[in-house]
């Protein structure tokens, strides 16, 4: 399997994560229908495992970079092969596992085990990048290595029945396979959990971010 688009890209001198959507592929969605015991798009195929996933066009370079929107099936790929989130390279495994870019999300802990993301891997080479890049890193971040990645989670939007095939989306959740409410869930990424964890370095906030996202761990 080839990588949705090509790495390495750039607009107007600035480099833009691999996983950052451009204006040109939002795609609408389609209808959200209930079928016995689950969910489905009008039109689409769910992946092997039953999922739903929200649709995207690939067009890569075509319009203007959205740092702040992540393209799902990039970032898809991105996780499931370990491949920087910024270059798209595969990260390089050390005795202590593969580099890795989080909030510090850490506060009495010494380091963030069981830490569940949507974020990919961050080379060295790419994180001053990341940080420059991507806004939740800026009110403080470490850089770590993952002994252990567990890629079992799908981040979306839960929708519960609400009559007939009409259902009515709840909240955003996570939900890890062998939940059965993964079955409604419309899955916009996947969540890895982070185990055997050691902190590398300690990058300070820059400035605050108060709507920073609440951390999920297992």
């Amino acid at each position: 399997m080839t990588p949705p688009a090509p790495a390495g890209m750039t607009h107007q001198g600035r480099p833009v994560p691999y996983i950052a959507a451009w204006s040109q592929e939002k795609t609408p969605l389609p209808r959200v229908l209930a079928v016995p015991g689950r969910i489905t798009l009008a039109g689409c195929v769910d992946d092997p495992a039953g999922v739903s996933w929200r649709p995207w066009s690939s067009r890569p370079g075509v319009g203007e970079p959205r740092p702040g929107e992540v393209h799902g099936p990039r970032q898809r790929y991105a996780m499931r092969h370990l491949l920087c989130r910024v270059c798209a390279r595969p990260v390089v495994r050390d005795r202590h596992g593969w580099p890795w870019l989080l909030e510090d999300h850490r506060g009495g802990q010494d380091r963030p085990e069981r830490e569940v993301t949507t974020h990919p891997p961050v080379c060295p080479d790419c994180q001053p990048v990341a940080a420059a890049e991507y806004t939740h890193l800026r009110a403080g971040a470490v850089a770590v290595r993952v002994g252990r990645v567990l890629t079992d989670g799908v981040r979306g939007t839960l929708y519960g029945p609400a009559g007939g095939q009409s259902v009515a989306p709840r909240r955003e959740t996570t939900v890890f396979r062998g939940d059965t409410r993964l079955r409604w869930v419309l899955g916009s990424r996947t969540a890895a959990t982070l185990l055997d964890v050691t902190v590398v370095a300690v990058l300070h906030a820059r400035h605050r971010t108060p709507d920073r996202a609440p951390v999920v761990r297992r």
